[in-house]
């Protein structure tokens, strides 16, 4: 974890510290898996999956930001924040970036273009953060 970076955002408002709820945490992990597993389904459509993905890597991601005691009020935050929780590259947690801005088009302007691509990227993209957070929190589950 990048502390500094972390502690930064919380010098310009961008994230608060909140103590770390296990439970909550393990929420978040339950939720997102399930809705990663559902992603998978090939028999949904492109659209589900692609909400199904989106919304599981929030919660993972999201997870992994509450682990170590803080809280975003922005969704993308979260996904920013990434690289400081589990070290994620840049270069991934911008595809989670993209998937948030079609999401937000989605849901407020009715206007949802994806494809099989951007629906796979998510979907891996979203199973190593699952797989991380597990990890993380491997501990707090013995």
């Amino acid at each position: 974890m990048n502390e500094e970076a972390l502690e930064n955002l919380v010098r310009i408002h961008k994230l608060h510290h909140e103590p770390a709820d296990a439970g909550e945490v393990q929420g978040l992990i339950q939720s997102g898996s399930v809705r990663l597993n559902d992603a998978g389904l090939e028999a949904l459509s492109l659209e589900s999956r692609f909400d199904l993905s989106y919304n599981a890597a929030h919660a993972l991601s999201l997870a992994a930001l509450r682990h170590f005691g803080y809280r975003s009020d922005n969704r993308y935050l979260v996904f920013q924040c990434l690289q400081h929780t589990l070290g994620l590259s840049p270069a991934k947690w911008r595809v989670l970036d993209q998937a948030h801005r079609k999401r937000n088009l989605a849901e407020y302007e009715g206007d949802i273009e994806v494809d099989g691509a951007m629906v796979t990227s998510l979907v891996e993209i979203t199973e190593e953060i699952r797989r991380a957070v597990v990890a993380l929190t491997a501990g707090e589950n013995s």
